[in-house]
């Protein structure tokens, strides 16, 4: 048995990685994204960021997911934007919330729970695949 994540999923981790964490600063540990960079547009930038962001949560409500969740996504998405305008503390705190990646948290948490009986079994067959791998070798 094997389980895996639908691909409306995996192209929202994607899209959170590049918004989010797909650039390693140098000389300090901290990981940004697109979100923080053309957040540094005045305005526009911050718009067409949200335009983006509400992309991972139309992916999150294709795959069914309870419009709670939907909107706690949409309110995460909303502070963000609204983060945004903030002159330059805005910019500062949008490389620390990552919108993107709590979306994406969340939506990960309700597919989960919503497959846990499969994953369950996916993971007891890999389990003793490998035990079995153990015991031959």
């Amino acid at each position: 048995m094997d389980v895996k994540a639908p691909p409306a999923l995996l192209k929202a981790q994607k899209l959170a990685n590049l918004l989010d964490t797909a650039i390693k600063l140098p000389f300090i540990p901290i990981k940004i994204g697109l979100d923080s960079i053309v957040g540094l547009i005045p305005g526009a930038g911050d718009a067409l960021m949200l335009f983006v962001s509400l992309r991972i949560v139309w992916l999150g409500k294709s795959l069914g997911m309870p419009s709670a969740l939907v909107a706690q996504m949409v309110k995460n998405s909303a502070i963000d934007f609204g983060l945004g305008f903030i002159p330059f503390v805005g910019d500062i705190v949008d490389v620390f919330y990552k919108a993107n990646q709590k979306n994406v948290r969340v939506m990960e948490r309700w597919w989960v729970s919503e497959n846990k009986a499969s994953v369950d079994a996916a993971t007891k067959e890999k389990l003793e695949q490998w035990e079995a791998e153990q015991q031959n070798s």
